[in-house]
């Protein structure tokens, strides 16, 4: 099982250079993981095209465990499921969160 720093770092590579990502989803997501190997990661998927440890300003954060995250990311969760359970928590534009599943199919 991956940590989630190793998970942003195989993001950071799948997302480099991919600029139809500006387009398709074009936004900042903000990580905040709690718990074992969490911290703070912010994904431009809008300019930058990258990943970048610690805080930052985002259209959209994401607040949930490390280990959930690593779940989600590896396909043994289901981001609503996460959600509805209050696993996973959301701050600003819901529509954006919504565009995540692209981000998870990269990884697959």
């Amino acid at each position: 099982m991956a940590t989630a720093a190793e998970l942003f770092e195989r993001i950071g590579q799948k997302i480099a250079g991919k600029s139809d990502l500006s387009s398709s989803i074009g936004a900042v997501y903000k990580f905040v993981l709690d718990g074992a190997g969490g911290g703070t990661w912010v994904v431009d998927l809008k300019q930058a095209l990258a990943v970048t440890q610690g805080d930052g300003p985002a259209g959209c954060t994401v607040l949930m465990s490390a280990a959930d995250f690593v779940d989600l990311f590896e396909g043994r969760a289901n981001g609503q499921a996460l959600f509805f359970s209050g696993k996973l928590k959301v701050e600003g534009d819901m529509g954006l969160a919504l565009k995540l599943q692209q981000l998870t199919g990269l990884l697959k």
